[in-house]
């Protein structure tokens, strides 16, 4: 067991510098760089840069140089604590970010739970109800929210929102918090605007993860060991909930490896559309930018999230299936 963890904990250290090397490498990409954003941007605003400060922009960012120069020098400073500075806004990486990286991470765990809290107890329902017209309703509600998209329900949440309410539901904040220091005013206020992006953003995921139950769920009841269980008198209650469920939970921990970063990067559009201060918005305006040290470290966290919910994958896998904690000893 303590072996398995150490493992694991060792090719997450090396998949994450892997990932480091390609954040890095995929934001270099597009032909120029950020000074030649710069350039074309300030061109467009009728304020042409000389090609003297061109240079010096490219001498100060140090743009010239080959790849793994400028690749060392940023993983040195990560390895630091410093994620370096933006180009575009002219600050460290750490500030711009700042809020917006734990507003996302509570955007995600809200989105998580409601995904977990729906799903689990709907998927049971319609498996050990099959046919039910709950779980025809289920099924359609079910379909309907894999095949609509998160930012298509946005927008219809707040074209109805502003038709029949004359409300606004966009951002996390009202407008008279949003510049307000962190206090129990604000975080309040936080808490009454996070369930509806959180909802709009968990759907997709709980229509998946349901069906998934269901047909999981459906394939362990048909086992020989159920029908047992039954024979023998126990509770129906006990019969579902003891093994044949906890045999279907396979899925869902499995699927925390890609549903963190699938939470992050599905909020992308969806905060965009909303309005919400994400890293979304400013991870879409980086790269535009070319800003590489902003959009970087985006990737690069987005990247961690995914090895960090592979690895509570493992650990939550390991606990609902005991097969495997044997084989591990």
């Amino acid at each position: 067991m303590i072996a398995f963890v150490i493992r694991r904990l060792l090719l997450g250290l090396v998949t994450v510098w892997l990932i480091s090397v390609l954040s890095f490498a995929i934001i270099q990409l597009p032909p120029g760089d950020f000074v030649s954003a710069y350039i074309a941007q300030q061109a467009a605003s009728g304020s042409p840069v000389s090609a003297e400060a061109a240079d010096a922009m490219r001498q100060e960012y140090g743009l010239g140089r080959p790849f793994y120069v400028q690749y060392g020098k940023w993983l040195g400073r990560i390895l630091h604590g410093n994620l370096g500075e933006s180009m575009e806004w002219r600050r460290p990486v750490s500030e711009v970010i700042g809020d917006r990286i734990w507003l996302t991470l509570l955007l995600s765990f809200a989105a998580l739970v409601i995904t977990w809290g729906l799903a689990l107890p709907i998927g049971i329902y319609s498996a050990v109800r099959q046919y039910s017209w709950g779980d025809y309703l289920f099924t359609l509600v079910g379909f309907i929210g894999i095949a609509v998209p998160n930012f298509l329900l946005a927008l219809i949440v707040m074209y109805f929102a502003f038709r029949l309410f004359g409300a606004s539901v966009g951002g996390l904040f009202s407008s008279e918090m949003m510049l307000a220091p962190w206090g129990w005013p604000k975080f309040w206020d936080l808490m009454k605007h996070l369930p509806l992006p959180a909802i709009i953003l968990a759907l997709g995921g709980t229509a998946q993860l349901i069906r998934i139950m269901r047909a999981n769920l459906l394939d362990e009841l048909r086992r020989p060991y159920v029908v047992t269980a039954r024979a023998k008198g126990l509770s129906e209650t006990k019969v579902i909930l003891k093994y044949p469920v906890r045999a279907a939970l396979n899925p869902f921990a499995s699927n925390i490896a890609y549903l963190f970063p699938y939470l992050v990067s599905g909020s992308i559009i969806i905060s965009i559309v909303l309005g919400l201060p994400t890293v979304g918005p400013l991870l879409v305006k980086a790269l535009v930018a070319q800003d590489m040290f902003l959009a970087g470290a985006i990737v690069l966290l987005l990247g961690v999230m995914t090895v960090i919910g592979t690895f509570i994958s493992d650990l939550v896998l390991m606990w609902v299936e005991p097969r495997l904690r044997h084989q591990m000893d």
